[in-house]
């Protein structure tokens, strides 16, 4: 049976990306991440909710002429130009079948100060999770260099993605 845990207020100098919980064992603060589960191909990976602007629904989205594999296209997101790749460009996907949705990603603050938007394609969203250093691990795939964990959630284990790291290997030019 999981342990009981109960929440407690950030203090003032915390991210809110993060929460507490209090170990009911122990009694020490446990701290807490969310992140958001999402299906690519047949992995499941996560981003940290606070780099997840929004999820949207298979968008009409513009091919690249000459543009690398795993570059599905880009689409305009209110004014901004978002680059779709597919993160599961490996396994190859089914002819015809689309994913039904974009992780629209943002890495805060580049070099100029400005932010970098990248959209992920997944087939499915599974949801959000909070995820303490127990359900954290080090390690993944060595094949996967844009993933740094894994998260373990309903008894699956879903690879966290390092979107700096993504950013740099399906590097497209950004608009």
């Amino acid at each position: 049976m999981p342990e009981e845990t109960h929440l407690q207020a950030l203090p003032p100098n915390s991210s809110t990306e993060e929460t507490f919980e209090l170990s009911e064992s122990t009694g020490q603060p446990l701290l807490t991440r969310q992140f958001c589960v999402f299906r690519a191909g047949r992995e499941r990976f996560c981003l940290p909710v606070l780099e997840v602007e929004e999820v949207v629904e298979w968008p009409l989205t513009t091919r690249v002429p000459l543009g690398p594999p795993f570059l599905m296209g880009v689409f305009n997101l209110r004014g901004t130009i978002i680059p779709v790749v597919d993160i599961a460009v490996t396994e190859g996907r089914r002819p015809g079948l689309s994913p039904r949705n974009v992780i629209v990603a943002v890495l805060a603050g580049n070099e100029n100060g400005e932010n970098t938007h990248i959209g992920i394609a997944a087939d499915e969203v599974i949801g959000t999770y909070a995820a303490t250093s127990q359900t954290l691990l080090d390690h993944s795939p060595p094949d996967m260099p844009h993933c740094r964990g894994m998260l373990r959630h309903d008894e699956r284990l879903a690879l966290v993605v390092d979107l700096r790291q993504l950013i740099q290997l399906f590097s497209v030019p950004m608009i």
